[in-house]
């Protein structure tokens, strides 16, 4: 029986239930009618890798946990039904990470608002497809123009928006909330009319696996990272950031309203997207004024020694010297895997004497931190 059938016969037999249910003291209630399932549990984004609540069942059939009072933020979560991921039945609201959907929810309060949708004026997410020679592909990119974009003739500064491994050109809109993030900031003065380019990272996709053709032979279009040559990897990851440059940008300035300038030119990615943006700011210096690095900084381990030895550490060697950027913003948060490596991006920033923002905040590899350094990032730039 699936889960929706059980829905539906408890709905029969006169069952309530409401999930998930916010308390007052923010606390958070999750139910699910399945009489005859042997275990439930709850496998959220507040817990830890691996960590699951443990539902119990009631005499009429209802599972039901409350975890501890949680931070305003919007997380994301699955019910785990005798082994089993499963949506939330009675929740509406979901969302993709990749290949994997999720029930969501929001827990209010101030941290929340910014990413909350308002009543304030609303930008508009255009789906664009456009040919990438460097990839020799044809390809899909979202870009957010903010409200007032086609009622004006106004040239506008652009932010390059990149995502993390596993996601794509919808991960910043959809788990990101960025077009609901520069509504508010925007609306509220706070920053500045901007268009937000978010493109997809992975160099041999087309687009998300939403709109891939249907005929396709290509199953698994990640990265391969296996028995790589050191010259193989090199050219691997900076596939994509030499497509930013000479496919995305030069496309964006052509089509849009937008001041074609270093100065108004902004880029900033999370975990895989930052490693991305240090290899296109560091390969192409002076290209952007404002740099931004979520999660991910200079790192040994894996693969990610040869792109440090090879591309990172002589660019920052070389440049940082004689870089003059408005801004160099990093991030990361104490319990997330990649902390050691941007402390060591900082150190390498520190040895040459350059300048820049640090945002340090609790919890991990999360959405939640990610969308509190948007927040804090977007209102910096173009002043």
């Amino acid at each position: 029986m699936s889960a929706v059938q059980a829905q539906e016969i408890q709905q029969r037999r006169g069952v309530q239930v409401v999930s998930p249910e916010i308390g007052g003291d923010n606390t958070v209630t999750f139910r699910l009618y399945a009489e005859d399932a042997h275990s439930v549990t709850v496998s959220g984004s507040w817990l830890g890798m691996g960590e699951n609540l443990e539902m119990k069942k009631g005499s009429d059939g209802v599972w039901s946990a409350t975890t501890k009072a949680l931070e305003p933020s919007m997380y994301h979560y699955n019910f785990m039904l005798d082994g089993v991921s499963i949506l939330d039945p009675r929740n509406p609201k979901a969302l993709r990470d990749g290949t994997r959907y999720a029930s969501t929810l929001i827990v209010p309060g101030k941290a929340s608002d910014v990413f909350e949708v308002q009543d304030v004026p609303h930008g508009t997410i255009h789906k664009v497809w456009y040919d990438s020679p460097t990839l020799g592909l044809y390809r899909r990119m979202l870009v957010y123009t903010p409200a007032g974009y086609e009622d004006s003739k106004e040239k506008y500064p652009v932010l390059y928006l990149l995502h993390g491994g596993g996601g794509d050109e919808e991960a910043w809109s959809s788990l990101g909330r960025a077009n609901n993030i520069l509504d508010n900031l925007i609306a509220a003065g706070k920053a500045k009319p901007m268009l937000v380019v978010m493109t997809n990272g992975n160099e041999l996709q087309t687009s998300s696996v939403t709109e891939w053709p249907t005929n396709t032979n290509v199953v698994d279009r990640g990265p391969a990272r296996g028995g790589e040559t050191r010259e193989q990897t090199v050219d691997r990851v900076t596939k994509f950031p030499n497509s930013l440059v000479n496919d995305v940008i030069p496309y964006v300035e052509k089509h849009f309203r937008v001041i074609a300038n270093s100065e108004n030119r902004a880029i900033a990615g999370l975990s895989m997207g930052s490693m991305q943006t240090q290899i296109t700011t560091m390969t192409n210096p002076g290209f952007f004024e404002y740099i931004g690095c979520f999660s991910l900084g200079i790192h040994f381990n894996d693969q990610f020694e040869i792109v440090s030895n090879e591309i990172l550490i002589p660019g920052y060697d070389k440049y940082l010297e004689t870089m003059d950027n408005k801004l160099f913003y990093t991030g990361c948060g104490t319990e997330d895997f990649c902390y050691e490596g941007v402390q060591t991006l900082r150190k390498k920033l520190d040895e040459h004497n350059f300048e820049y923002v640090y945002n340090e905040t609790g919890g991990g590899h999360t959405w939640a931190n990610w969308r509190t350094y948007l927040s804090d990032y977007a209102p910096r730039l173009f002043k």
